[in-house]
């Protein structure tokens, strides 16, 4: 059927002679005639089919990643709203006890809590922030923990190379942060804290924080979600170029971050 058709085109629309490719006339039905008209449509059809094949990979790569980053974004987006819940519980509870001792404090940590409530809703939504808002953030929190516990926190923070043109992913540092004052020795003795952020002249930041703790009243030195979900959101935007080194040293829990920016 195949062949009746072709030839039939090829005498109707483009020349009588039904095998112009050949020397002299040719007829049609003939073995070799079949053969080549057989051979040619399989060339045709391999070609076709190959350009379909390789149009219909593209599309499903392109599907692929798409989904991938559907699932990338919906699940930095569920690991980033797990910290929020985390930290306003947190916070509250603080508020909570100040009220129990009926401190004049309380009104002045509802107004760092607003503005915190206020960076969060609106700042923390995008993927990447200024290096140098993440870090007022933290210091707000800070704050709020100073207005807790009074001078028993002692917290040093320094800052070196060009952060302000830097951006990063909102509220990666903080669960580091809250776990200092979650597990350090703020109840009954002087909580130190040190934080590092360092800038190299290869663009990696540098980011460490010390804290003092007591081993006897904490027996483990690993905290809640927060550094997991904080190692995940590493693992999704940086796969390999990060470092994440979690240790303890004497009477100092040590987090030390690089990521190549």
């Amino acid at each position: 059927m195949l062949y009746c058709i072709r030839t039939a085109f090829n005498y109707l629309l483009v020349t009588e002679n039904i095998w112009p490719e050949a020397e002299g006339a040719q007829e049609a039905f003939t073995f070799n005639h079949v053969l080549a008209v057989i051979i040619g449509e399989i060339y045709v059809i391999a070609f076709v089919s190959t350009i379909k094949l390789i149009l219909d990979w593209i599309f499903e790569r392109g599907r692929v990643k798409e989904l991938e980053g559907i699932q990338l974004k919906t699940e930095l987006q569920f690991l980033k709203a797990q910290i929020q819940p985390h930290f306003f519980f947190n916070t509250l509870n603080n508020l909570y006890a100040l009220t129990l001792e009926k401190s004049k404090q309380a009104p002045e940590v509802v107004l760092k809590l607003s503005e915190i409530m206020e960076y969060i809703l609106y700042d923390a939504k995008e993927p990447k922030i200024d290096l140098i808002n993440e870090i007022k953030y933290i210091q707000n929190y800070i704050g709020l923990e100073r207005l807790r516990y009074g001078e028993r926190v002692d917290v040093e923070l320094n800052m070196e190379g060009d952060i302000r043109t830097l951006k990063v992913p909102p509220l990666l540092f903080l669960p580091f942060i809250e776990n200092c004052f979650k597990h350090g020795t703020v109840e009954n003795d002087k909580l130190d804290v040190v934080i590092d952020f360092k800038i190299s002249e290869t663009n990696v930041l540098n980011f460490v924080v010390v804290n003092n703790f007591n081993s006897f009243t904490n027996k483990t030195t690993k905290h809640g979600i927060g550094n997991k979900n904080v190692l995940r959101r590493l693992e999704l935007l940086y796969k390999d170029k990060f470092t994440l080194d979690i240790k303890t040293e004497k009477q100092n829990y040590i987090v030390e971050l690089s990521i190549q920016l």
